[in-house]
This record gives structure tokens, sequence and C-alpha cells, in this order.
């Protein structure tokens, strides 16, 4: 997944004036970037995914069209 835009450094200014020590801040910070970059989706994310599926379903579309196609052409010739 691309990585999704994160304000490390703002997160580390709000937790260090909540009370925070330093090195408490820069792991929460650094923690929180990972999962971020690791488990969400990005909009590019999402569109990759879209063309995929697209393209998935018109190949199903298309295999269940020709075989319909096929089924028709036998039965047009078993009804002749």
């Amino acid at each position: 997944m691309s990585s999704a835009a994160f304000d490390t450094l703002g997160y580390f200014d709000k937790l260090k004036s909540a009370g925070f020590s330093e090195q408490q801040a820069r792991v929460q910070a650094d923690a929180l970037r990972e999962i971020i970059e690791d488990k969400l989706a990005t909009k590019q994310d999402l569109r990759e995914l879209e063309l995929r599926l697209k393209y998935d379903l018109t190949i199903r579309f298309g295999s269940m069209l020709a075989a319909a196609v096929a089924v028709l052409a036998v039965l047009i010739v078993l009804v002749k």
C-alpha cells in the first residue's frame, strides 16, 4: 500500500504537550505511523482495486456470455 499522510511531528508535539516524555511520544508516533502505513488503504489503493474488480467482472461476464451463446447454438441445432 502507498504511504498515507500522517503528521508524526505534530502528533509527537501534541503528546509532549500532554505530558508524555520525549521517548514515549516518539515511540507512540512511530507506532501509529506504522499502523497507518501498513493497515489503511489510500485513494490510490482503492482506485487500483476498482480497476482490478472491473477487469475481473468483465472477464467473467464475457465467459458467461460465450457459454450462453454456445448453449443456444447447441439448442438451435438440436431443435431443427
